[in-house]
């Protein structure tokens, strides 16, 4: 999308013609992470074997897959991790953050853990996911939770810390800075700044003009919310906001 709203298509994904994906038994293309050279990076859910992670040349060309993930999992957020070469995807379904190569090679379990699964039949658990300070975290939707996972200096993952709690509906976030403020969008309608104290303040809404927003993204003091609209079904959207603090107040 470019600054003056209009869109074009990057690439297109191959055509799936049985979609099975739990919980929405349709194709979708979820995370994306990019490298500083510009390659893309995104998670592509199908309920088959065509399950994965796919990358995107800046120069161009069809899509490539690079790691097959389980068709019975629902990868959600993905985050990539430059300086060790290596992508995490957050499985919503699976309870599982896996881990795979940045050029390319089979997925790992990294962390499996009942602090990532939904809390119930047909939810969805790990969502969005982020590189930052030596660890991964991790949102979990149906729990409504932050979590930081260490990354151990073999490369790991340490216990899990739960950071924030009483997210409903948390989606994807960000950090605000360097420090460990986060942006945190919650699909009922609401952008939440979190504290390094767990403690969350509300930021954006509706008035604002939000409506299911699912992820958060912050370049310098601008704040990018795109708002997917899964629950309300109207005014798919994006929303930019000012960043007044580098701590991430609104």
């Amino acid at each position: 999308m470019s600054l003056d709203g209009t869109t074009t298509t990057r690439a297109t994904l191959p055509v799936v013609a049985h979609p099975a994906t739990p919980r929405l038994r349709r194709a979708v293309v979820t995370g994306i992470a990019r490298a500083h050279d510009g390659t893309l990076y995104v998670n592509y859910a199908t309920g088959t074997s065509a399950t994965g992670i796919w990358r995107l040349s800046p120069g161009g060309g069809p899509p490539v897959r690079i790691a097959r993930l389980p068709a019975d999992g629902f990868p959600n957020g993905l985050a990539l991790d430059e300086r060790r070469g290596v992508l995490y995807a957050a499985d919503s379904v699976r309870g599982t953050v896996w881990r795979v190569p940045g050029s390319g090679g089979p997925a790992v379990a990294w962390a499996r853990r009942t602090e990532l699964e939904p809390s119930h039949a047909g939810g969805f658990g790990a969502n969005g996911v982020k590189v930052h300070r030596g660890a991964v975290w991790v949102s979990n939707s149906d729990r409504g939770t932050l979590l930081r996972l260490p990354v151990r200096d073999d490369g790991s993952a340490g216990p899990p810390e739960t950071r924030a709690t009483g997210l409903d509906g948390v989606d994807d976030f960000c950090f605000a800075g360097t420090g460990r403020t986060v942006l945190a969008a919650l699909d009922g309608g609401q952008v939440v700044l979190v504290g390094r104290d767990g403690s969350r303040a509300a930021v954006l809404g509706e008035a604002d003009g939000l409506s299911g927003p699912t992820s958060v993204a912050v370049r310098g003091r601008t704040v990018y919310v795109p708002s997917a609209a899964y629950r309300t079904r109207r005014a798919p959207n994006l929303v930019l906001a000012r960043l007044r603090y580098p701590s991430g107040r609104l």
